[in-house]
């Protein structure tokens, strides 16, 4: 990938985040229907892309049932990643506590921000793969960035945190997944280990997608245009790769 276009997409993916912290409180009534859009372009990204990509490029090296057991440590794997290290919370929700609520607050906005830079080093990813998949996974990272956005102000100003904290993790958040896709420049993973990564990720985006954004959508939230966005969301990233590809 050439250097340019690399820095393009970094700045893309900080934008995003970055604008998302901003408008926060402007959206909070329509949070939702940013999470679900989030949750069908990135459930998408992993069947029409990530996994079809591994497995193409893997025939050589693996067999197909080796490869989707790969996608299902990335998807446990992420489960106690997320939590029991990255403590990752909502915005929104009963489930965000108020005992040592500040805590909480900064405990989720850094996870957030790691999290960040996993999904930026995901595109960087992606793209050593071919154009396609990494056109793919920016364009259901960079729409899901800017729900991050929104979660890392609300999560603090929700817990009790000043606007100064929040806009201080907000520039943490929108750094780090340009940080992420510059990480990648460094290396190229060999042939008969990308297919592996690509099938571990691919866990990774399905957790998030199915486990994370899309419950998160639906909770206590009317269905019918939640839904509508997630199949908007898929339908989009199936635009994109059949353009790409």
């Amino acid at each position: 990938m050439q250097p340019l276009m690399i820095m393009g997409i970094a700045l893309a993916a900080s934008l995003a985040t970055f604008l998302g912290g901003v408008l926060a409180l402007k959206l909070k009534d329509k949070l939702h229907l940013v999470l679900g859009f989030s949750a069908g372009a990135i459930i998408a990204v992993v069947f029409f892309e990530l996994l079809p990509e591994a497995l193409e490029l893997g025939g050589s090296y693996f067999d197909a049932g080796t490869l989707i057991a790969f996608t299902a440590f990335g998807f446990f794997a992420y489960t106690l990643l997320d939590r029991f290290i990255l403590l990752h919370l909502h915005s929104e929700g009963d489930h965000c506590a108020h005992t040592g609520a500040t805590t909480r607050g900064l405990a989720g906005a850094s996870s957030l921000a790691a999290h960040s830079f996993l999904d930026g080093f995901a595109i960087g990813l992606a793209f050593q793969a071919s154009v396609a998949v990494g056109t793919a996974v920016a364009v259901a990272v960079l729409v899901h960035k800017f729900s991050d956005g929104i979660n890392t102000v609300g999560l603090l100003l929700k817990n009790g945190g000043t606007r100064a904290q929040a806009y201080t993790w907000l520039l943490i958040a929108s750094v780090a997944p340009a940080l992420g896709v510059l990480a990648t420049l460094f290396f190229v993973f060999p042939d008969n280990i990308l297919p592996v990564v690509l099938a571990t990720f691919a866990g990774f985006f399905l957790y998030i997608g199915a486990a994370d954004l899309l419950p998160e959508s639906h909770h206590a939230h009317p269905r019918f245009m939640t839904t509508l966005m997630t199949l908007l969301g898929a339908g989009l990233i199936y635009f994109v790769t059949s353009i790409a590809g």
